[in-house]
Formats: C-alpha cells, sequence, structure tokens
C-alpha cells in the first residue's frame, strides 16, 4: 500500500461521505493495571451524535496519518498460527451479525491486554465499514467515470487510546454568579493521540490484500515489537531509520569515510529517480535494492573502480538475510545538515553538489556554490573574488 493509497483512504473520513460507509462500531473500556473490561457498546455510528461523530473520524485519521516505514508500516501475516489474528479479522470482516463481528473484535482486545499493563484506563474502537475508490476520473465532456463505477472493498479499523485524568480548575457560575472549583471526576478519552491502531486489510492495485495490514506505531520509528508479533501476529519489520542505518554502513565500507560532495548527491539523485519512476507508474510496490542496484547506483554516480565482490561482502555483512532488499524510498533524507561551531547548514540531498570543502590560506572552509545575492539583516554581502 502506497502513500497515495493511504492518502486517499485518510481523507475519506468525513461526515456524510458515500464513498465511506462506516456501519457499526464497538468501544471497549478497558480498566489499567487488570486489563479488565469494564464496559463495551456496539452501535450503528450514524446513531452517534455529529459531534462524536466528528472527533471518531479525526481519530480514525490520525490511525493512518504518517510516513510509512517511519509510522505506518505495512506488516505481513505470519503463517500456520493458531487463533491468528489474520483470521479473527476476516472472520470479523465477514460475519452477518453484529453479535458474531463483536465477539471476533473481543478476542483481539484479549489479545491486546494478555501481556500488556498500562498505567491508565484504556479505550478500544473498532470500526467496519465499507470504503469506494472510483475506477477512473469523470469526463467533463462525457461525464462517464466518477462514481458510475467503483472499486469497493470492506474492511475493519481499530484505534487504541488512553484516557486522561480531568485538570483541576476555576469556573465561573453564570447563573449563580459565583466562582467554583470544578469537580469533574470522569476520565476524559484522549482520541487526539491513539495511542496506536491498524487498518484491515491492506489495499494494493485497487483490491483488497488480506495477506497485510496497516499497522499505527505510536511514536515515529518506535514500532512496538510484542504488539506487532503477539497481538497482530505478523513478521518483523525495519524502519526507515534502520535501513538509512544500514545503506551508510554499506556505502561506507565500499568507498571509505572520505567522499567527494558530487558523488554522495549523485547517488541520492539516482536513487529519487527510481522513486519518482515508480511513482509515475503508479506501482503499488516501492522499488527495493539489492548489491547489484547499490553497485549500479555507485557506478552511474562516479565512484571509481567499483568493485563487485566488495559490494556484495559489504552488503551480506551489513544485513544479515542475504535475500533481505533495502526500500529506495527509506534511504533519501529530506535535508542534510552540515554542523560546524560557526553555523550550521542545511541543503536538499541534489544541492550538496554545490558544496565543497576546501583548505583557503591554511584554513578549513565550506564553500557553498549559488545563484543569488546573500542578504544578511536587510544588507546585502558584499561580493570577494578569492
Amino acid at each position: 500500500m502506497n502513500k497515495k493509497d493511504l492518502a486517499n483512504i485518510r481523507k475519506q473520513f468525513k461526515l456524510d461521505n458515500h464513498l465511506m460507509k462506516i456501519r457499526e462500531i464497538l468501544n471497549v473500556y478497558v480498566k489499567k493495571e487488570s486489563g479488565e473490561i469494564y464496559h463495551q457498546v456496539s452501535q450503528p455510528f450514524q446513531m452517534l451524535e455529529q459531534e462524536a461523530q466528528e472527533l471518531f473520524l479525526a481519530n480514525f485519521k490520525k490511525v493512518l496519518t504518517g510516513h510509512l516505514d517511519a509510522k505506518l508500516f505495512e506488516l505481513k501475516f505470519q503463517r500456520d498460527v493458531e487463533d491468528s489474528t489474520q483470521t479473527i479479522l476476516f472472520e470479523g470482516l465477514r460475519a452477518e451479525s453484529t453479535e458474531d463481528w463483536k465477539e471476533n473484535m473481543l478476542k483481539i482486545v484479549g489479545k491486546m491486554f494478555a501481556h500488556t499493563v498500562y498505567e491508565f484506563d484504556t479505550m478500544v474502537t473498532f470500526i467496519r465499514g465499507e470504503y469506494q475508490k472510483a475506477t477512473r476520473k469523470r469526463d467533463s465532456e462525457s461525464e462517464e467515470g466518477g462514481d458510475d463505477e467503483v472499486y469497493s472493498s470492506e474492511f475493519v479499523l481499530c484505534s487504541l487510546n488512553k484516557t486522561d485524568q480531568p485538570k483541576k480548575a476555576l469556573l465561573f457560575d453564570y447563573i449563580e454568579k459565583e466562582f467554583k472549583s470544578n469537580n469533574a471526576v470522569d476520565p476524559i478519552i484522549n482520541l487526539t493521540s491513539p495511542l496506536t491502531g491498524f487498518l484491515f486489510p491492506a489495499f494494493n492495485d485497487n483490491s483488497a490484500d488480506v495477506n497485510h495490514i496497516i499497522y499505527c506505531g505510536g511514536k515515529v520509528n518506535q514500532p512496538e515489537g510484542s504488539f506487532i508479533a503477539e497481538v497482530l501476529n505478523c513478521e518483523d519489520i525495519i524502519t526507515a531509520v534502520e535501513e538509512k542505518d544500514s545503506f551508510e554502513q554499506i556505502l561506507k565500507i565500499v568507498m571509505g569515510d572520505e567522499v567527494d560532495s558530487k558523488v554522495i548527491s549523485n547517488v541520492y539523485e539516482e536513487i529519487d529517480k527510481m522513486v519518482q519512476e515508480n511513482e509515475e507508474n503508479e506501482e503499488s510496490e516501492s522499488p527495493m535494492l539489492d548489491y547489484r542496484d547499490i553497485e549500479r547506483i555507485l557506478e552511474v554516480s562516479g565512484v571509481e573502480n567499483v568493485d563487485t565482490a566488495k559490494v556484495e561482502q559489504a552488503f551480506k555483512s551489513v544485513v544479515d538475510d542475504e535475500k533481505r532488499e533495502i526500500k529506495a524510498s527509506s534511504l533519501i533524507p529530506k535535508s542534510i545538515k552540515i554542523e560546524t561551531k560557526v553555523a550550521d547548514v542545511s541543503v536538499s540531498p541534489k544541492d550538496l553538489k554545490n558544496v565543497q570543502y576546501i583548505t583557503y590560506n591554511g584554513k578549513r572552509c565550506l564553500l557553498i556554490e549559488i545563484d543569488e545575492d546573500v542578504v544578511v539583516e536587510g544588507f546585502r554581502l558584499e561580493t570577494k573574488t578569492l
């Protein structure tokens, strides 16, 4: 599932949207420390008050918000797992009655709190609905397309949220015209920052993929391994940061610690070209790199005398699994930060070629090639010729 697919399904979570039909919602309140279910209630989503619907819809968007392989992860279910979550979700998705659907969702709640203890009460929310997407855009002249023909898939989304205790406050009573303390004791469900969540199934090439699930980690680059393995019964994952670190280690082994800025810029530019071509072709999966791809990238980027055996050995020494590949989209930084005692400079990967590290009059200098005048505090700096 690529970022375009995620963005499209995320923006459908809005009121009265015929492309997103949420049929029912199940809320399960779980007590802290004991992990016991204190209360549960299921009902048609449309029976909620409009304000409550808006709060939940914003929460569901949060579950699907974030960068792939950093906050959101497409996970593959493990095979041959007894009472697997994949089977539970699939049966719940196809359940004809609300009771059967609820029974399956409560099994997952049991898994969530079998080995995990929270210091606060939590609420687990499940929704079951249908997601539709037009097969093609509407033609303005013929008026064909649009909603005339749609891809349609059922889904289950889960959101786990913490509760907060109300803060003490001083209130003003308009009727009695006096100040009073706030004595509220009811816990507040924090729907703005879900602890975790997931969407089943994943969607690839406009069709449901029941062998994968979209998992939302609570914090960036900090997926919860126990939740992935024990609750979702999915295979281990590698974050974008871990992928990038592995790639950098491979480059250092092959090229050494010192390298020309143009070479590094060319490497990132070549990888970005692969990613952009992939997106233009609307491929569902991001391009993956093995040692042969890395060898080719280094050669076209200007690295001299690239040794195939050395690249292969470097790849295998850093990446434990020989069959594993590195996701190209995880390797391109948004910006590259150059830190010095005098100043910090941030440049895009493609502009790194305009930065040179030189020695002038016995002093180390950072030389940045630019096309415009430099303005500091409203003054244009004088130009000097070396």
